[in-house]
């Protein structure tokens, strides 16, 4: 028996998956298979803090975040999480070196159920999680990205999006409900004010672009950033999140940093494996080798210490982060 079938009879109660679009696809995917689970959204952090423990049993798939040794199905795609083995302690690994999650999710299944509603769907998931996506591709107004960029706007809607999904209703169509709908307009009316603060706060060094949004309650993604920065920069590093913040508070979030290769001017790849500066300081960080992420940590003498974080940890931390840069 292969591991897609071995998955397929797996009797799975809750599907815990990332909130972004890839997540949001592979969990309404699997929900087709499997359409009474209960859909829980979680944190590569939070995941790896233990703060899921007590939800997570063989009856639990994982998509998209790092698997946890309770777990019965773990569908992911990222380097840092690649396994040594297809199955550990009776979980099942599906691992795979695919543009995105939902791409296995969407093999997995292709050949029991119907998704070709999906193919097109699929082909901008690939290109936004797996950064093959063009610089017009990205200022365009495909459906698929701007499903991408109301995704996360509220965890209802979040829901509201997956479940028609799961129901084969068009991206069209759901971008034209009432409250996406509003979502779409309020976010379309956020870009403008994301892509001054960006600018206002963005700085290139040794063609690495920083962009400090940290305690500003707003987020970004590599694409944005690096199109901003244009032909300057090779990568980014997007500090966000909140000093002193835990994954428990409802409004705040720990502070962190991304990593991301400049896909619109490194097309297959870039010049530097960006997992050495998200797991330099944090063990749990990790992700791929063109787009990752981590904890900022506290650190005296280069060395992480036991101590809340503060804002002058960010600039060891990201001076930290420049030194192995320069090493390119």
């Amino acid at each position: 028996m292969d591991m897609y079938t071995k998955a397929l009879n797996l009797d799975i109660e809750k599907i815990i998956t990332d909130s972004d679009l890839d997540g949001v696809v592979t969990a309404a995917i699997l929900k087709r298979w499997w359409p009474d689970a209960e859909v829980i959204f979680g944190h590569p952090g939070n995941l790896r803090a233990g703060t899921m423990d007590e939800i997570i049993d063989r009856k639990t798939a994982i998509c998209d975040l790092p698997r946890h040794p309770n777990c019965g199905l773990s569908i992911d795609h990222h380097k840092s999480n690649e396994p040594h083995e297809n199955t550990i302690e009776n979980c099942i690994i599906l691992w795979e070196p695919t543009p995105s999650a939902a791409r296995i999710a969407y093999n997995l299944l292709k050949n029991k159920i119907d998704l070709s509603d999906l193919s097109e769907t699929m082909i901008w998931v690939d290109k936004l999680d797996g950064g093959s996506i063009s610089i017009d591709e990205f200022k365009g107004d495909n459906p698929v990205l701007w499903l991408g960029r109301v995704i996360g706007e509220s965890e209802e809607n979040t829901i509201t999006i997956l479940e028609n999904i799961q129901n084969r209703v068009s991206i069209e169509e759901i971008l034209e409900l009432p409250d996406i709908k509003l979502d779409l307009r309020e976010r379309i009316a956020k870009q403008e004010y994301l892509n001054r603060t960006i600018r206002e706060n963005l700085s290139i060094i040794d063609r690495l672009a920083i962009a400090r949004l940290e305690n500003l309650k707003i987020r970004s993604n590599g694409y944005l950033v690096t199109a901003i920065a244009g032909e300057e920069c090779d990568a980014c590093m997007v500090i966000h999140g909140d000093t002193g913040a835990n994954f428990d508070d409802d409004d705040n979030y720990p502070v962190s940093a991304s990593f991301y290769t400049n896909s619109f001017i490194h097309k297959t790849g870039g010049i530097f494996d960006l997992t050495k500066l998200a797991t330099n300081f944090d063990k749990n960080g990790g992700g791929h080798a063109n787009a990752c992420g981590c904890r900022i940590k506290p650190i005296d003498e280069k060395i992480v210490t036991d101590r809340e974080v503060t804002n002058g940890d960010i600039d060891s931390n990201i001076n930290e982060w420049l030194d192995i840069w320069s090493q390119r």
